[in-house]
């Protein structure tokens, strides 16, 4: 029997996803032993302490034993935090020295949402692609540098270790888990009976835009809010460089140092963050949409409106417009 530790960490973090873990695994035990096999996992929760409180105590969690307790783990699931990150990482030094120390001695890790913070405090991620919320992208990219956050992404699956884009969306990357270490059969078995719908990608089509401004460069933030303010105009890059007496090299180079996005990508993610809202809320025609925004080319605002959304402006607007549905 192989050994599953979820992971109840000191601090601020996320109730629903280690009761979630916990429910989706015990359901996948259960079913394998129905069909004759034996239980492919022990669950156990642990953390450095004897409870841990969440929600100023309205719910407390008491770990089955802490991780001293245990000297060798098959897979690890690390749950989301909440948004005090550095308090909460200050509190887990310890924890996060033990999970570095069972991946380096073979054991699987797999961290739900902002639970990548952790992972990347240890040094485990870099180098390596990761996924964790959209709303916390920003905030993870200044912390850690070397890791090659890619949040367009539902799961990430590389070297043993495994990232999820966040929210309730854990659900899907414990699905993907149990199909890798059951079978498809029970994956879908635990799919069916807790209502996830298997097999998603991209969390692309949830994110909300909202500028990436957590930087020090001034002149930036200028060019930033310029395009918030124009999107609708014609503007390029070569404009942009002589409006704010920047040489074009270098305003290249210092737009995606400070926001992770050429301008170009920049001023499309604003056009388009533009165009889902007018999807959402009025009766125009993605035609009429596309005008507003600033494109003349359907086929052109299709391709970069699926590039940030993974789906069709006619697509998105079936799925998030109330009076088309």
């Amino acid at each position: 029997m192989k050994h599953l530790t979820i992971i109840v960490p000191d601090g601020e973090n996320n109730l629903s996803s280690l009761v979630g873990s916990y429910k989706l695994f015990s359901r996948a035990n259960d079913y394998w032993k129905e069909r004759g096999g034996e239980e492919i996992f022990k669950i156990q929760l642990a953390g450095l302490s004897d409870q841990v409180d969440f929600y100023e105590g309205l719910f407390s969690v008491k770990p089955h034993t802490t991780i001293s307790r245990i000297s060798k783990t098959d897979l690890i699931i690390v749950p989301s935090l909440n948004h005090n990150y550095s308090h909460t990482l200050s509190l887990n030094d310890a924890l996060i020295s033990w999970i570095e120390k069972q991946y380096k001695e073979g054991a699987e890790v797999a961290s739900i949402c902002t639970g990548a913070f952790i992972l990347a405090a240890s040094g485990m991620l870099d180098g390596k692609n990761c996924s964790t919320h959209w709303s916390a992208a920003e905030d993870f990219r200044m912390r850690f540098p070397k890791v090659k956050l890619q949040t367009d992404q539902l799961i990430t699956d590389e070297h043993g270790i495994y990232t999820n884009g966040g929210a309730y969306s854990f659900l899907n990357l414990i699905i993907y888990l149990i199909e890798k270490y059951y079978d498809r059969q029970t994956a879908i078995y635990c799919s069916k009976v807790f209502q996830i719908e298997p097999d998603r990608k991209s969390q692309s089509v949830f994110t909300m835009f909202r500028g990436q401004k957590q930087h020090d460069d001034e002149v930036v933030k200028e060019v930033q809010n310029y395009l918030e303010e124009n999107f609708r105009n014609k503007i390029s890059v070569e404009e942009l460089s002589t409006r704010f007496s920047v040489g074009r090299r270098n305003f290249d180079r210092r737009f995606i140092k400070a926001t992770g996005n050429t301008p170009i990508e920049y001023l499309q993610r604003v056009k388009v963050e533009s165009a889902k809202k007018s999807l959402e809320l009025s009766r125009k025609t993605v035609s009429e949409v596309m005008y507003e925004v600033g494109y003349s080319d359907l086929k052109a605002f299709r391709e970069v409106f699926r590039k940030f959304t993974g789906m069709s402006p006619v697509e998105y607007k079936g799925r998030y417009n109330k009076e088309k549905v």
